[in-house]
């Protein structure tokens, strides 16, 4: 549980820098060498970090200490000692004298909730990728939407370059 925590702190910490350098950083701005190799270091750390590490330590969490294994089923898991899940019990899951078969109709294992939560991780990275992706690209439509705002318009409606 400590190694999965602390791998999100570490995402967080390191998404922080995005956000700093999306409002310093002007719009048009020649990258030197040197900053292009740092930020393609820190993009390929970050990617590496979310894509794999993050999702490891969860795999391994679930597996290691929560004890999530194939031959368990989701409605026999005990959260807190009540089974609250007990209203999905499947169809195959029957008391010996084949009375009592519950009513669900798929055989859910704690693997698979495990594997599930996995991809959703993933997909949730993954959407915040393309997002900051789209706010890196955009964040110059607001500075000239201000400089359009600013122009002072000429008689035929368009923005003058210069004052008369």
């Amino acid at each position: 549980m400590v190694a999965f925590i602390t791998s999100i702190l570490v995402t967080v910490a390191l998404i922080i820098p995005f956000f700093i350098m999306k409002k310093r950083r002007p719009v048009g701005t020649p990258l030197t060498w040197g900053e292009a190799m740092v930020a393609a270091t820190w993009a390929f750390f970050l990617m590496f970090w979310v894509y794999g590490v993050v999702p490891h330590q969860w795999l391994t969490m679930a597996d290691a200490e929560w004890n999530w294994r194939p031959d368990i089923l989701l409605y026999q898991y005990d959260v807190f000692g009540t089974q609250p899940l007990g209203f999905l019990k499947p169809t195959t899951v029957c008391n010996p004298d084949g009375t009592g078969c519950g009513w669900f109709p798929l055989d859910i294992h704690l693997e698979h909730m495990r594997d599930v939560v996995a991809v959703l991780i993933y997909g949730i990275f993954l959407v915040g990728h393309v997002a900051a992706w789209a706010i890196w690209q955009d964040r110059g439509d607001k500075v000239k939407k201000a400089e359009e705002k600013k122009a002072l318009p000429s008689d035929f409606g368009r923005p003058l370059v210069r004052k008369a």
